[in-house]
């Protein structure tokens, strides 16, 4: 054999060689960005060829490189923060009002296939509903009634984003601002109505007395000493505090007793 022939034996080996190594760094390079990892928490949905294959994850997933296009979604919950809505009530009032909305995907497939943008039509469509709900209540609703709002935001919600595989958990308005001429008027009803409150007490109160003292008049009625005994404690009440006392026709004697006995004890004694 030749020298020439050995050369050449020998180039083709080292270009095989070189091939062989070529080749295996493409197919590590290829490898590398087929393979991809899911964390627990998402979803890869995978389309081959413009074709929906499916979902797959959590953990590795194999990717045709060029054939395949995936797109990870997230279900991790969402808050989703509604801006401030000047919304006008059912009685003509204008409130600023802004919520707060907590939603996941539950279905990643149709969040991909049926909305372009599931975040974006979620929170326009938050928007749209806060208004349309407000706008169908009256200012003391909004203001009394929060609970029952949120809970009907969030079904109308659910309802309407289900077919995107959203599931809105839950809806909460955050702040409801009023005009400061609306105000002043909530504080005078409000001082009104505790002013309704103070008479209809104090009627109350007159009414239970009236009742005692009637009963306390059909008790003297029976019993004409108990009501000279209530007398003659009152005139004494009265000479103990030096006030003026009246006295009426037919009860000097008595009086004229009683207040002989409180001056008496009244004066100091003479020392012998």
């Amino acid at each position: 054999m030749s020298l020439a022939s050995v050369l050449a034996i020998a180039l083709v080996d080292i270009g095989t060689v070189v091939g062989l190594f070529f080749l295996a760094i493409i197919l590590l390079l290829l490898l590398s960005t087929s393979i991809k990892v899911v964390n627990e928490y998402e979803r890869a949905v995978i389309f081959r060829l413009g074709r929906l294959l499916g979902m797959k994850g959590p953990g590795l997933v194999i990717i045709l490189p060029v054939i395949d296009r995936r797109r990870i979604i997230d279900l991790r919950l969402v808050t989703l923060d509604v801006p401030k809505q000047r919304i006008i009530t059912k009685d003509n009032v204008t409130v600023d009002v802004d919520a707060i909305v907590y939603f996941r995907v539950s279905d990643p497939i149709s969040s991909v296939m049926r909305v372009k943008d599931y975040f974006m039509a979620s929170a326009l469509l938050a928007q749209t509903t806060l208004r349309d709900v407000i706008g169908q209540v009256e200012l003391d609703d909004l203001l009394t009634r929060r609970e029952d709002l949120n809970k009907k935001i969030q079904q109308i919600l659910d309802e309407a984003t289900e077919p995107w595989g959203i599931k809105v958990t839950t809806v909460a308005i955050r702040d409801v601002v009023i005009p400061e001429q609306m105000q002043r008027a909530i504080a005078k009803q409000a001082e009104a109505e505790r002013e309704r409150r103070s008479r209809v007490i104090m009627a109350e109160g007159e009414l239970l007395a009236a009742e005692k003292m009637s009963e306390a008049a059909e008790s003297y009625a029976r019993s004409p000493i108990a009501l000279r005994l209530r007398e003659l404690q009152t005139w004494s009440e009265i000479a103990r505090e030096k006030n003026m006392i009246i006295v009426t026709e037919g009860a000097s004697k008595e009086f004229g007793a009683v207040l002989g006995a409180v001056e008496g004890r009244m004066q100091p004694k003479k020392r012998e």
